[in-house]
């Protein structure tokens, strides 16, 4: 007969639509309380002036934040012509270009030149480390260093002109770690004239979309406590790319206690430095990756997600 598992907490993923002036670390703590779990965290962190999807790890799922794969992410963003600032956003302290505003028509050629691979300099007020500190907070500090550029990818922007003569919406999709703020910078150095980028709103990343039923933290809070656990979407959900892998209830026991699987004992062939999710008549449990060992390879437990 099958056994009903129960975790103690919630746990899962989370998608919210994060509003604008508040932190991540804030909507991530601000949704754990919400949800009564210890554990929260996040797969990637937005601007407190970005709003947007944030998908946030509820409980035990925090286990599989390193586990995410680098996908694309979309954004919705404003670019602002004419100015400069030391932060690339409105945000900061701004100087005002004289250069006359290009025309719509040499925008979207000079965005053309943004496209493909692009090697950006992440800005100073990102959340990027050196040696241990984080590069925002030196910028606080009236401290500046001096940063390698690092190669990104922009699979597609396109720009519209807004109401603003010296506004112009883009739309991105990108690869991980790319800043659009240096974008928007970039940008306008490009077209002789500054730019800064005024609003940005990310609309997808780890494989969900912010119309896919993210809500805001007003609208959890508004949630009965006993309805919002359905909310969750199971962890396994952002790992449609992992193959699952059914294990008998003897080998299932094993892996639930840190055991490797050797492939030859059920059936599977995975390559070496293949993931997996591991099932049992319970449902999902754990991930594993494969690994050779001196009596051949076996799928390691990597992470177990299940009490």
């Amino acid at each position: 007969m099958k056994k009903e598992i129960r975790d103690p907490a919630p746990c899962g993923i989370f998608l919210l639509d994060k509003g604008e002036g508040m932190t991540s670390h804030t909507a991530v703590s601000r949704a754990a309380r919400l949800f009564g779990v210890r554990q929260a965290g996040h797969t990637g962190t937005l601007d407190p002036n970005a709003t947007g999807l944030l998908v946030v790890l509820v409980g035990r799922a925090v286990k599989a934040a390193a586990l995410f794969p680098d996908g694309e992410k979309r954004y919705e963003a404003r670019l602002r012509l004419g100015l400069t600032s030391d932060t690339e956003d409105v945000w900061g302290v701004l100087s005002r270009r004289t250069e006359p505003l290009p025309s719509p028509e040499e925008v979207a050629r000079a965005a053309a030149r943004f496209t493909g691979k692009l090697l950006q300099t992440p800005p100073m007020v990102s959340a990027l480390k050196r040696d241990g500190q984080k590069l925002c907070d030196l910028a606080r500090r009236g401290i500046a260093v001096e940063r390698e550029p690092r190669e990104i990818t922009v699979n597609a922007l396109t720009v519209s002109p807004t109401e603003r003569e010296d506004e112009y919406a883009l739309s991105v999709v990108c690869s991980k770690g790319t800043y659009i703020r240096t974008l928007c910078a970039d940008l306008g150095e490009a077209l002789g004239c500054g730019a800064v980028m005024s609003a940005l709103r990310r609309t997808a990343t780890c494989g969900f979309t912010l119309d896919g039923g993210a809500i805001t933290l007003d609208e959890l809070e508004k949630t009965p406590p006993e309805d919002r656990a359905a909310l969750l979407r199971p962890a396994d959900a952002a790992f449609p790319s992992f193959p699952a892998v059914l294990l008998p209830p003897f080998y299932a026991r094993l892996a639930q206690s840190g055991c490797e699987i050797y492939q030859k004992k059920i059936g599977t062939a995975f390559p070496e430095g293949e993931r997996v999710r591991f099932y049992d008549e319970n449902g999902f449990f754990a991930f594993a990756e494969a690994r050779e060992y001196p009596d051949g390879s076996a799928l390691k437990p990597i992470r177990l997600m299940r009490l």
